[in-house]
């Protein structure tokens, strides 16, 4: 111990900068793998620990009926609490109209025994004060509003709530009512407001919906109100629940979401997949710094073996000599991790990255002790671990030789009659060689097949998302206007008549009739719509599996539906409408419907008119919802067909009720490509490993084998010839990682691609990344190529003469 702390002291004031430099690497290479790692426990388990800090909603109910009396609904014995969401206009934010005012607090058990907020900053609104709202931590970002901050909410007029305004048609003129913002608040109701796209939310008070309930509500009774309750146990009550909700209300068909199912679990998805990158960013990290760090741990050690060796003949052992040569490395390690975990806290601050930052309970600073402790732990004795080792077999180096391994493309060459440099160079490239001499070939040939892989994968998972985000159709989106028709039996014009002026227009390849009715199956809520082609003019639907339905008991499921029940291409599910009577229908595929009030398009199904009349009672207009579907044809000007559709329709007594327009742009566009930053960053990792790799190969190998080359250039190869020498090894490097990478590369992308494809869901199609591809080849040569710059100057400067005599 006294002879190690000696030469530690001794060693240290001689090489203080390389160990500095080593602990910085070290600390650099800690904060990146422990915050990566506990960034991704944090993010995977947000909405679950929001959940539980909330009491979330178990359920929503779209009863969709004016007039009715909840009290029956909060008297059932399942319900633990309810709380009303009027479906009406309740107000825009002066200067902010893309801000979510969400649904009016009709009363104050949301924020109390149900929804009940965690507060970031400030604290809740009084319930009975009318100027007082609280605020989401995306409109605090996007709009520059903080605490004390007021706003100016600007309500519908009269007139206006009983024309059932919705906010398309100019802007509300009633009243302006200025709001103090006392707080920031985080639930999951309110987390679609701080979704990709949006711009945050406001939420009033149920003081401002009684004042001004007439602006809301409007005086016609015509408003309808649903809720949110709580159920006493659970999801697992949500059955019960249905049943004594047909019993109360006599209706089968009323929508009941699973909160947990709607809203949870594809924020589940998302945020398990953003996790697993980061996850595995982490472990590339770990890869790339056991190279990195490696390397420098190896020389610093072999240096001070070189050192030891003279101590040796006067005394010293191996297992002391073993114990000086660790002990640089080992302290360096040890300040190096006690450096990078302080690193990770502070960079705590920014995780976790993606949704799951919007869904997390505690932001800011985080101490996951399970991955810091751990971490601090086990860096300096990894460290300590290599330095032995790397100790151990510098001591060792040649005293046991062993059989020298023979590359079988080496030997090829040299039966080929090749150049004596290419095939030199190939021997450097594939054979590690034994002793003093030994290169680290194999972890080139795989640091320089992870690169390409890394590279290509990135690329390809890139390209599958730039294909997504131009490719509506990927989400089952093949049509390019949309209109609303009627609502709970009625339509709002001569809704047949306009549909057939539309299917006659020169520009229209389709046009859908859907009539969507509210479908139970017992334990899900299904928005069924109508296939009806009008004019012979058949929309195309997305389909990912099977064929669409062409009888009265035949069904077609969106993939999130089908999930959830279980269901696939010739399963049999049971289904009621407006009356109690269970229908049977078989499953003829899966494929995606248009997004309505209350779907998204992953959630749903089709049925034919016979299908739907038969499980909905079979009058003409027996809907919930009426909407139509205009698909055109490709390169036809959408704003302008719009245009001439709508005069088509106003031209038409009662058909100006009826306004054509484009879609509204998908969430889940800008989902899929918040996800593509984490594969490209982890790619980096893998080239820069790649580098590593081979850059250390390279370098390593001029160096010992200086002896090879110092008896070549004796037997009167050129400079040029043995600057040949590397480049052989450096191309033949790069060619191993493309020969192997490019096609995992391939592969790994378009499995990653499927893996997002199925989670979001959206009709997978193999993504090609032609640049990369085209690319690849010539970079990674060139690259290689790069990096044996050095190495080759010192083969061609080596001087044969003073290497064989000091050998």
């Amino acid at each position: 111990m006294l002879i190690t702390a000696t030469w530690l002291r001794l060693d240290a004031r001689r090489r203080w900068r390389s160990l500095a430099v080593l602990a910085l690497l070290i600390a650099l290479a800690t904060g990146t793998i422990l915050t990566s790692i506990a960034g991704a426990r944090r993010g995977e388990s947000a909405f679950n620990r929001l959940s539980a800090r909330t009491l979330p909603a178990t359920a929503t109910v779209l009863l969709n009926q004016p007039g009715f009396d909840w009290a029956k609904i909060a008297a059932l014995p399942e319900v633990s609490a309810l709380t009303r969401l009027p479906v009406v206009f309740a107000f825009e934010v002066q200067g902010y109209p893309a801000a979510g005012s969400g649904f009016p607090l009709a009363d104050d058990h949301m924020t109390r025994t149900l929804e009940r907020p965690v507060i970031l900053a400030g604290r809740l609104f009084n319930p009975r004060r009318a100027d007082e709202v609280v605020i989401t931590p995306k409109f605090a970002a996007t709009s520059g509003k903080h605490l004390g901050d007021t706003l100016t909410l600007d309500l519908a007029s009269l007139q206006q709530a009983n024309e059932g305004y919705d906010g398309s048609t100019g802007p509300p003129r009633g009243p302006k009512v200025r709001a103090r913002i006392v707080g920031v608040i985080r639930t999951p109701w309110a987390l679609d407001a701080d979704t990709p796209g949006s711009g945050g939310g406001v939420l009033s008070t149920p003081g401002l919906y009684s004042r001004y309930r007439a602006n809301m509500l409007g005086t016609t009774g015509q408003a309808y109100i649903n809720a949110l309750v709580r159920l006493k146990g659970g999801e697992a009550a949500i059955p019960a629940f249905r049943t004594g909700l047909a019993r109360v209300t006599g209706r089968s068909d009323i929508d009941v979401w699973d909160n947990s199912q709607k809203f949870g679990d594809p924020i589940r998805r998302v945020t398990a997949y953003e996790a697993a990158c980061l996850l595995a960013f982490g472990l590339a990290a770990l890869v790339a710094a056991l190279f990195l760090i490696g390397q420098s741990v190896a020389r610093y050690t072999s240096a001070t073996v070189a050192d030891l060796q003279v101590l040796q003949a006067v005394g010293m052992t191996r297992q002391q000599a073993i114990a000086a040569a660790s002990a640089g490395p080992f302290l360096a390690g040890l300040a190096g991790g006690t450096l990078g975990v302080a690193g990770a806290i502070v960079a705590s601050r920014w995780m976790p990255i993606g949704l799951a930052s919007i869904a997390e309970p505690h932001p800011g600073i985080d101490l996951d002790w399970l991955v810091l402790g751990a971490g601090w732990v086990m860096v300096p004795l990894l460290v300590l671990a290599g330095s032995a080792a790397a100790a151990a077999v510098a001591l060792t180096a040649g005293r046991r030789p062993a059989a020298q391994r023979r590359s079988v493309v080496a030997a090829a060459a040299a039966a080929a009659n090749f150049p004596v440099a290419l095939v030199v160079g190939a021997r450097f490239a594939l054979e590690p060689g034994r002793g003093r001499s030994t290169v680290p070939v194999r972890s080139a040939l795989v640091g320089a097949v992870a690169g390409v892989l890394g590279v290509l994968a990135a690329f390809t998972f890139s390209a599958g998302v730039s294909d997504a985000a131009s490719h509506p159709a990927r989400f089952g989106q093949t049509w390019q206007l949309t209109t609303f028709l009627g609502l709970n039996g009625q339509d709002f014009g001569p809704a047949s008549r306009v549909l057939r002026a539309v299917a006659a227009d020169r520009d229209v390849t389709g046009v859908d009739d859907a009539r969507i009715g509210g479908g139970q199956s017992g334990q899900v809520s299904i928005e069924s719509f109508t296939y009806a082609p009008v004019g012979g003019k058949r929309p195309a639907v997305v389909l990912t599996a099977g064929r669409m339905p062409a009888s009265r008991d035949e069904i077609v499921l969106a993939p999130t539906t089908a999930q959830q029940m279980h269901a696939k291409p010739g399963s049999v599910v049971r289904l009621t409408g407006g009356t109690p009577t269970t229908k049977a229908v078989r499953v003829t595929g899966i494929g995606f419907v248009p997004p309505g009030p209350h779907n998204g398009y992953a959630d749903g199904a089709w049925l034919t008119p016979a299908g739907y009349n038969r499980i909905f009672g079979g009058a003409r207009y027996g809907f919930k919802f009426h909407a139509a579907t205009v698909s055109l044809r490709p390169g036809a000007d959408v704003l302008a067909v719009a245009r001439r559709l709508n005069a088509a329709a106003a031209a038409i007594p009662g058909g100006k009720a009826f306004t054509f327009a484009p879609p509204a742009p998908m969430a889940e566009v800008q989902e899929i490509k918040d996800l593509e930053l984490l594969p490209i960053a982890l790619s980096a990792f893998l080239a820069l490993l790649a580098v590593s790799a081979v850059g250390h190969a390279l370098s390593i190998a001029v160096r010992r084998r200086r002896h090879d080359l110092a008896v070549l250039r004796a037997l009167g190869i050129t400079r040029r010839q043995a600057r040949l020498v590397v480049t052989t090894q450096a191309s033949l490097l790069a060619a191993v990682g493309l020969l192997f990478g490019v096609p995992l590369g391939i592969a790994l992308g378009r499995a990653i691609w499927r893996t997002v494809a199925g989670f979001t869901p959206l009709a997978y199609h193999p993504p090609v990344a032609l640049l990369a591809l085209l690319l690849i080849g010539p970079a990674a040569l060139l690259a290689a190529n790069a990096l044996a710059a050095w190495p080759q100057r010192r083969a061609a400067r080596l001087h044969a003469g003073q290497v064989l005599r000091s050998e």
